[in-house]
């Protein structure tokens, strides 16, 4: 894979930008949170998001949007990238039913995002606060972090203090940490 382009900030390229992603970038700058775009080629597998990850610096998770069996309470869960995920050991966690992977429809509805683009971002839209951001612990420690800003052509780094400390409260929302098995 390769970068089409680098920037401190918003990209400033003249390309046409979609809605969800250009209210990415005016939500941080309104926060004056310091950040670098990579735009690319779209990434849709964590292999991809990996030449990605090398070409920004920063590890790349995987965000995963999961629903309970009645669809009524959504979750967007962080994990490592490398490490598989199984629902029996969040669920006991969360006390709920087992989870599964959520709609794409409910994605966009609620996240203003289509699959192979789910980031923590996304929450900037879900302004009646119905997804719950869940972090595996193992990424507690983590100084820089890349996700995409609600599409899957670009990519962005910031300290994930800032994410924590500064973007997620801003939305409205808390981070909840688990501990997930890495079996």
């Amino acid at each position: 894979m390769f970068a089409t382009g680098k920037f401190d900030g918003r990209p400033t390229d003249g390309l046409p930008r979609s809605e969800a992603e250009t209210a990415v970038y005016d939500f941080l700058d309104k926060l004056g949170i310091s950040y670098t775009t990579l735009t690319h080629p779209a990434a849709f597998t964590m292999e991809e998001c990996e030449a990605v990850r090398s070409e920004i610096n920063a590890p790349v998770f995987k965000n995963l949007f999961l629903t309970n069996r009645q669809q009524t309470d959504f979750y967007l869960l962080m994990i490592p990238a490398d490490k598989p995920f199984k629902t029996k050991y969040l669920s006991s966690q969360l006390g709920c039913a087992r989870l599964s992977f959520a709609s794409a429809e409910m994605m966009q509805e609620l996240l203003h995002i289509q699959p192979g683009a789910v980031s923590p971002m996304g929450l900037i839209h879900d302004h009646a606060h119905r997804v719950r951001l869940i972090i595996d612990r193992d990424l507690e420690h983590v100084v820089n972090y890349a996700c995409h800003p609600c599409v899957n052509t670009s990519s962005i780094a910031l300290p994930l203090a800032d994410l924590l400390q500064r973007i997620i409260p801003a939305t409205g929302h808390d981070a909840t940490f688990v501990d997930l098995k890495p079996e």
